[in-house]
């Protein structure tokens, strides 16, 4: 098995997961913008896309599955109450996908949003907005189907995985390095916190921080009803 993090000097993280012995590609949280250089990808290295996965509704980008899914005849994967149309597979935490050599589990993982999942394969969990690195913390929980108090409960599914497995988030700063989830017991302050009192001052403080989302009025509803519209403000 192979996994490589796509989307260079982006703060959105895609993930491409190979199995080497079938050539089958699975990518995970791919960003519609990005979709030409994907394709390529798969032409460049012979690979067959299998899955798109997305491990959750996203508000800030418009989702690649649903096109990937039109256009190359891939299964487009999310968590089984997701409002997102053009889902081909639903899965919860009984599911489990095989790719040839490779397996695809799921974890429940709510909070910033109702229907975000860990998509944990191999040595590799795929935490999207629910875990970020060391200081990133967490994803903000004020955005629609957020909940910070069930994000905050939620947190106890990070004892499922060993210290040793990568954990592979959605947004980080371009060039950061994955680090294991030892690693982030140790460095990421959300998963230092005691009590919910502190992680919810910790989300009223980031989300203040971060302000209102840009491109939430056009990729929302983009990824809910698997449309894309006639105008995309930030593609020229």
């Amino acid at each position: 098995m192979r996994v490589e993090q796509l989307n260079e000097g982006m703060w959105a993280m895609t993930y491409l997961v190979v199995c080497d012995s079938t050539k089958k590609a699975t990518l995970i949280d791919p960003v519609w913008d990005n979709l030409s250089d994907y394709l390529s990808l798969l032409e460049d290295q012979g690979l067959e896309l299998e899955y798109a996965m997305a491990t959750h509704t996203h508000a800030d980008h418009i989702t690649g599955c649903f096109k990937l899914a039109e256009m190359t005849g891939c299964e487009y994967v999310m968590w089984n109450d997701t409002p997102s149309l053009g889902v081909t597979i639903y899965v919860d935490e009984e599911s489990s996908i095989s790719m040839g050599d490779v397996d695809f589990h799921y974890h429940y993982a709510p909070g910033h949003t109702g229907d975000s999942m860990i998509i944990e394969c191999g040595d590799y969990i795929f935490t999207g907005d629910f875990l970020f690195t060391g200081d990133g913390g967490v994803g903000r929980d004020d955005l629609p189907s957020g909940r910070t108090h069930m994000h905050w409960q939620a947190l106890d599914v990070l004892e499922r995985f060993s210290g040793q497995v990568l954990v592979c988030t959605g947004h980080d700063p371009p060039g950061t390095d994955m680090q294991t989830m030892e690693w982030n017991r140790e460095n990421n302050p959300v998963l230092k916190m005691k009590s919910y009192e502190e992680y919810a001052e910790w989300q009223e403080t980031t989300s203040a921080n971060l302000g209102y989302v840009s491109k939430i009025k056009t990729a929302l509803p983009a990824n809910i009803f698997a449309e894309i519209p006639e105008d995309v403000p930030w593609i020229d």
